[in-house]
């Protein structure tokens, strides 16, 4: 007859082996999805104005959340690794999101593509601040050029002509929905839902009202503060996004 004690023991061995089957999953569980620690990251493909796909890995580091109520933590920077067609050459796309930042930054990516060999990117401010950092453009959109190594900013007629919607997926997935590879068809759908062009078109001539929930703001004290007194973030979000920033 075994002993209440043996038999404690095993249920006890037990209990603790499937409690480590259940972290393991766990871990598996994040490390597929992106979601392990103040970080998340995907893979997409994105579709180029040749017919050409190619993939891009997405990777956010996430800060706190904004507020009690938020669902989603503040994003700190992202970077995307684009992977070219033809090679094994990778090149890298990084953004900071932080308002503290003096210097432009924190912008959001719309489109990724290559022409005659040369990879550009359209992205727009992600935000009242960096709207304001980035001197309010009409168009509200930051177009890039890839040479000599880097990123250099571009003006839209140097954009090429051809290159127009956009293929990425803009903002980022909801946490709890986040998959770990999107098709193209899954990128086009998420971005349907854009009613706002400028997330989701390449704009060429001033649409005559850059950010009517933007005002104007001036840097004061280390912060940002619009004529009136008040003080910034005013969000630019688009229609369909998961996050809130």
């Amino acid at each position: 007859m075994r002993s209440k004690q043996t038999t404690g023991l095993r249920i006890s061995i037990c209990v603790a082996g499937f409690s480590l089957l259940l972290a393991a999953s766990a871990n598996v569980f994040a490390a597929v999805f992106g979601l392990f620690g103040n970080t998340m990251s995907w893979k997409e493909e994105v579709l180029l104005h040749d017919g050409q796909i190619i993939i891009a890995e997405r990777f956010y580091k996430l800060g706190g959340y904004p507020a009690i109520e938020s669902q989603e933590r503040m994003a700190l920077d992202e970077t995307v690794t684009f992977s070219l067609p033809g090679s094994n050459k990778k090149i890298v796309w990084k953004t900071d999101f932080r308002d503290s930042e003096p210097e432009p930054n924190s912008l959001n990516l719309i489109l990724f593509d290559i022409v005659k060999g040369v990879p550009y990117i359209a992205t727009y401010p992600a935000g009242c601040i960096a709207y304001n950092k980035w001197k309010r453009p009409n168009p509200p959109q930051i177009l890039f050029k890839y040479e000599g190594e880097q990123w250099n900013r571009i003006g839209v007629a140097e954009f090429p002509s051809d290159v127009i919607k956009s293929n990425l997926i803009v903002g980022r997935p909801a946490t709890k929905l986040l998959q770990s590879f999107y098709t193209t068809d899954q990128v086009s759908k998420k971005n349907r839902e854009i009613s706002t062009p400028e997330y989701k078109l390449v704009m060429r001539e001033s649409i005559g009202r850059p950010s009517p929930t933007c005002p104007e703001l001036k840097r004061v004290n280390g912060g940002w503060e619009s004529p009136n007194g008040s003080t910034a973030p005013f969000p630019i979000i688009p229609a369909n996004s998961d996050e809130k920033k």
